[in-house]
């Protein structure tokens, strides 16, 4: 990312995208061997992630007398057999990819005390730790393309500034001629033999993807936090003799980008490993130790090792440093070494030692609390304040928990069964840290300018030292001497008429290049005119597709709305037949009905013709009279039905509406067909009622239903109590009841379905069956209101 000062990359804003991609924090174990043969061992390896800590003899049996073994897990394990190469190149080396490629990346040993951090952070002669071998890899990846010194200039603000060729210079020039300021470590002094033989060549590394177009630069710096104060290790502070002062305490602060930074903190600019391993030397020499009954060199303070990378690309000629502030990225990589977590009763501390391990605890303790409400504030959603100035170490490391960086923690463990106890609440502390996820950094812009800027400056530049003719030797030893100054004179000219043939033969060359480049102007307008017509015409067919697709839609939605008025229809011609054949079942069920009791009638009326003569008259009179005016009745319905059915016949052949017959030409056919009495019997008289509805009541229905009928998803409903539900009525449902309902369903002229309740009274016959005389009808129909041409709301 860019910036206007160089400063360090900026975080984003407070309120963060929750699609951020996050990464866990990579914890790390690494098993130091045993101090001697006859130590006992709680540590065991079971996998390349899974370690087991037994309880020793003392602490074995719980409650239950059950042995306790527990089982951690990390993103790997390294056995007390592992090379410090081995370790840095699975945890070490990827950061050190990620700081040349601008990012920022935070690496720190933890554990008890006397669990080899320090070795494996510093390490020792022919064993080199990850910092040294860091810095190592660091040097050989970018080494040919490190800028000049104080090219690249610290602000104090956490930033760094970039000066020309001209100014670097003279900065130069000012700090060797000011003897009283003391000079950065050169490359050409001999590094310091505890540091000579860290890393053999065969171990050397370096990054295959460093972007040569680009200037780097490195600057290292080295403070320790001691008694939560923190003190700078490389500061060259004058020395009394006499008077002699402690050193001063510095001060965090927060940057521009709300980075948080040591104000104060010396950043030497170094050019090469031994150059850094010096630096590095110089601040451990000043490092507070001490000797416990624990650890003969303990650490009582926490270093922090910061390397900084300042890069910026090359210009467009690939031979200056483009200067470009807001071109320059600075990345950092922190190395920690953090003092280890003890108990004083262990380490028999006393007075400032006692202190000192407080203090340690006491930083630790608000590490463990940080990471603790980070794992709650992720996992849970609460939203917790972390408390991250409880303690300078947390402080100072809160931008890379809050997303500023890869974090990695590396857990030295001691296998010494005496550790147990600090050991089991160590890895409860990186089984929680496992847990917290930090947002993954963002790649760097990419330059605008071409690539392979530096590999074409070089190679025109060895090209014209080819083509020109070397410089003879211009020295004169003899006044007399008339020849050097000729020859000198002759080269000089063969290199002007050289460079006028080379001028001449670059402009020829740019002449056809810049006609080449109009050609292709002319011909990138034509071909941008033709696809802007082309771009043109895909719209035009864009809209016409987009309304071929409405019409489409608006068909497909017609089809579907017709399809399903089609599916209505069949499924009321369905009931229709279904109730044609019902009734048809029904008529034929009581035509041999009538028939029996028909011949009943008869034989009764042969047995009590003597004794009934005159009773029969006058029946017959009364059944004729009964007899024609049902059969008026009769004759009225069916005109009206056959009255519907024209009317269909009419709608369907789209055909002229026939004319109703004459009502009085039907009465005159009724009385003639009613002229001789019938030989069967009569209907009994018909109760006189007034219509009202009875859907309620004491008396028992017969409910019937046929199968056919749909079921409707209305919110009224017809409830009738004391009800016997038949699909199809039987004589027996009826002898039991008094009163008799059929739901009709019928298609509306709407379209909908429209329920009808056909009710009635139930009697029995003079030949013992059952009838039932109809008396009212209810009608069920559902309407809706249509509020839009597309969308009808039922009600």
């Amino acid at each position: 990312v860019s910036y206007g000062r160089g400063k360090t990359p900026r975080r984003p804003g407070p309120k963060k995208a929750s699609n951020i991609d996050k990464d866990p924090v990579g914890v790390y174990c690494r098993i130091r061997p045993l101090g001697g043969e006859d130590e006992e061992c709680c540590v065991e390896m079971i996998s390349s992630s899974t370690i087991q800590l037994h309880a020793p003899d003392g602490l074995k049996a719980n409650r239950n007398g059950e042995y306790k073994e527990t089982q951690y897990s990390f993103k790997k394990v390294f056995g007390i057999n592992t090379t410090q190469m081995e370790l840095f190149e699975d945890i070490a080396k990827p950061l050190v990819e990620d700081l040349i490629h601008c990012k920022n990346g935070l690496l720190f040993t933890y554990g008890v005390t006397g669990s080899g951090k320090t070795f494996t952070m510093t390490g020792s002669p022919g064993e080199g730790g990850l910092l040294p071998r860091s810095l190592d890899m660091l040097f050989n990846s970018i080494g040919p393309f490190q800028a000049k010194r104080f090219v690249f200039k610290p602000d104090d603000k956490n930033g760094l500034e970039i000066q020309s060729q001209v100014d670097a210079l003279l900065e130069r020039q000012k700090r060797d001629s000011q003897q009283s300021v003391p000079k950065t470590p050169s490359s050409r002094q001999k590094a310091d033999p505890e540091f000579a033989d860290m890393i053999s060549s065969e171990e050397a590394c370096k990054s295959d993807s460093v972007d040569e177009d680009c200037c780097y630069s490195v600057f290292v710096s080295y403070i320790e936090i001691y008694n939560n104060y923190i003190y700078d290790l490389l500061e060259d502070a004058p020395f009394d003799p006499i008077r002699p002062k402690p050193p001063q305490s510095k001060i965090l602060r927060e940057d521009q980008n709300h980075n948080m930074y040591v104000a104060g903190c010396t950043e030497v600019e170094v050019k090469s490993t031994e150059e850094a391993f010096e630096v590095f030397w110089k601040g451990q020499k000043k490092r507070r130790i001490a000797n416990t009954q624990l650890n003969r060199e303990s650490s009582r303070s926490h270093s922090v090792f910061t390397v900084k990378l300042a890069q910026a690309p090359l210009d467009a000629d690939g031979d200056h440093i483009l200067q470009d502030k807001n071109q320059v990225n600075v990345s950092q990589l922190c190395l920690v070494d953090l003092a280890g977590s003890e108990r004083t009763s262990r380490t028999r501390a006393e007075g400032s030692r006692l202190r000192e391990a407080g203090n340690i605890n006491q930083s630790l303790m608000t590490l463990r609390t940080c990471i603790e409400v980070l794992r709650e504030n992720q996992m849970c959603g609460t939203n917790k304040m972390v408390p991250y100035r409880d303690s300078k170490v947390t402080h100072l490391f809160k931008n890379y928990f809050d997303g500023e960086g890869k974090v990695r923690m590396i857990v030295c463990v001691n296998p010494n069964a005496g550790d147990y106890e600090e050991t089991m609440l160590v890895m409860r502390f990186a089984e929680m840290t496992q847990e917290v996820e930090v947002a993954r950094p963002v790649d760097r812009p990419i330059c605008g300018l071409a690539a392979g800027r530096r590999y074409r400056n070089q190679a025109f530049k060895d090209e014209l030292s080819q083509s020109l003719p070397a410089l003879p030797g211009c020295e004169l030893v003899d006044p007399a001497d008339d020849q050097t100054l000729p020859r000198l004179i002759e080269v000089l000219e063969r290199r002007h008429r050289v460079r006028q043939m080379m001028s001449e033969q670059f402009n020829k060359t740019a002449n056809s290049l810049k006609s080449m480049l109009q050609q292709f102007d002319s011909q990138l307008s034509a071909k941008d005119t033709f696809l802007h017509e082309q771009q043109n015409k895909l719209s035009e067919k864009d809209k016409l597709i987009l309304n071929q697709r409405s019409e489409i839609e608006r068909l497909e939605k017609k089809s579907k709305t017709l399809e399903y008025k089609i599916d209505i229809l069949q499924k009321t011609t369905g009931m229709y037949e279904q109730d044609k054949r019902s009734l048809q079942q029904e008529l034929e069920t009581r035509e041999q009905r009538l028939q029996r009791e028909l011949s009943e009638r008869r034989r009764m009326e042969q047995r009590m013709q003597g004794m009934v003569t005159d009773t029969r008259l006058k029946w017959e009179k009364e059944c004729e009279r009964r007899v024609n005016a049902k059969q008026l009745e009769m004759q009225n319905k069916l005109w009206v039905k056959d009255e519907k059915l024209k009317q269909l016949k009419a709608i369907v052949t789209e055909t002229k509406k026939p004319e109703r017959p004459a009502r009085e030409r039907d009465r005159n056919m009724a009385q003639k067909r009613s002229a001789s009495p019938s030989p069967h019997p009569t209907a009994p008289p018909v109760r006189p009622t007034h219509r009202r509805s009875q859907s309620a009541g004491g008396e028992k229905w017969v409910d019937h239903k046929p199968a056919s009928n749909l079921d409707l998803d209305t919110v009224m409903q017809p409830i009738i109590p004391n009800a016997i539900k038949v699909s199809t009525p039987s004589e027996k449902a009826l002898s039991k009841c008094h009163k008799y309902v059929l739901r009709h369903q019928e298609l509306a002229s709407d379209g909908e379905i429209e329920t009808k309740l056909i009710k009635g009274n139930v009697f029995k016959t003079r030949g013992g069956g059952q009838a039932v005389q109809f008396t009212d009808i209810e009608t069920l129909r559902q309407e809706y209101c249509w509020t839009d041409r597309r969308q009808r709301t039922p009600t």
